[in-house]
């Protein structure tokens, strides 16, 4: 229950943190918003770090830890980019392709075996983008690609911090995380710069602390409890932006879009639901592999 509590504070969270990059845009312009994210994001966790103490920041993996954060920054521009200019429910239901695309880059990366019915809930995750994207269908537009790049390029990171968190602590990974992020978003932003009116800091410091909220209840809803368990829980995200999205902005949600992410959110639950199959199966097979005499 408590594991099941964070995952939904996190999706909140993070759903909130949609809403508040909206509101942050008609100020600032993107790049500006994700620099903004990251240095109020960096504050909000320090407390955190102070506790860790000293040894959170050793590492010898800072190469890869910038090339991290380079792929990791131009998903968030891009994730960014779409919450502020599409409606919020396209650019949600789209992110969530996330873990479609991590299988496939963890068969082409990392070698992982990834057998017949994984693929087929992979094929059926791209039948989900493409209803919502629809090319060639009088309604698109190239802008409908981005939180496609965002999705795709946010796999990489996934895998990225996957080889990370081998060698280093969790919270390791998210402190060089940040460090890089901040002067890396600073540079786009800076030929950009607009001053913030004051109601803009609302908006900004509002989405950096939510993003940290919602990264650190996350990382501690999957310590405790199952992926295939939680995964679902986060689903909530999408009714929760799209409900914010028609009351602040008036959008309205098309069938294709609800289709889409039917369609999407069922794979990524299939996918789930494998994968801690999976993790059980090699659990439960380690003790009596350790346990059988050399010959």
């Amino acid at each position: 229950m408590r594991a099941a509590w964070l995952m939904l504070g996190s999706t909140l969270a993070f759903g909130l943190m949609a809403v508040t990059i909206r509101l942050a845009t008609a100020y600032v312009p993107t790049t500006e918003v994700a620099f903004f994210r990251n240095a109020f994001g960096l504050v909000a966790l320090l407390p955190m770090l102070i506790h860790a103490g000293p040894q959170v920041f050793k590492t010898q993996q800072l190469p890869r830890y910038a090339l991290r954060a380079g792929i990791g920054l131009v998903s968030m521009l891009c994730g960014f980019w779409a919450l502020g200019h599409l409606p919020l429910s396209q650019a949600v239901a789209i992110s969530y392709s996330t873990p479609v695309f991590v299988t496939i880059a963890a068969a082409l990366w990392l070698g992982e075996v990834v057998r017949v019915r994984r693929w087929a809930a992979v094929i059926a995750g791209f039948a989900g983008v493409l209803l919502i994207v629809r090319p060639g269908h009088q309604d698109f537009s190239l802008g409908l690609l981005v939180p496609v790049a965002a999705a795709i390029l946010s796999a990489l990171v996934a895998i990225q911090i996957k080889q990370l968190t081998r060698i280093d602590a969790p919270d390791t990974v998210v402190l060089y995380t940040y460090l890089f992020w901040v002067p890396l978003s600073l540079l786009p932003a800076l030929l950009q710069w607009v001053w913030p009116a004051p109601v803009a800091w609302l908006w900004l410091a509002a989405t950096g602390v939510l993003g940290t909220a919602g990264q650190v209840l996350w990382t501690r809803a999957l310590r405790l409890g199952d992926v295939s368990a939680l995964t679902p829980i986060s689903f909530t995200q999408l009714p929760l932006v799209a409900t914010m999205g028609w009351l602040l902005f008036g959008e309205k949600i098309d069938a294709w879009t609800v289709a889409g992410a039917a369609v999407i959110l069922g794979a990524n639950a299939y996918i789930a639901h494998r994968e801690a199959v999976l993790a059980r199966k090699a659990a439960s097979s380690r003790p009596s592999a350790e346990a059988k005499p050399a010959e």
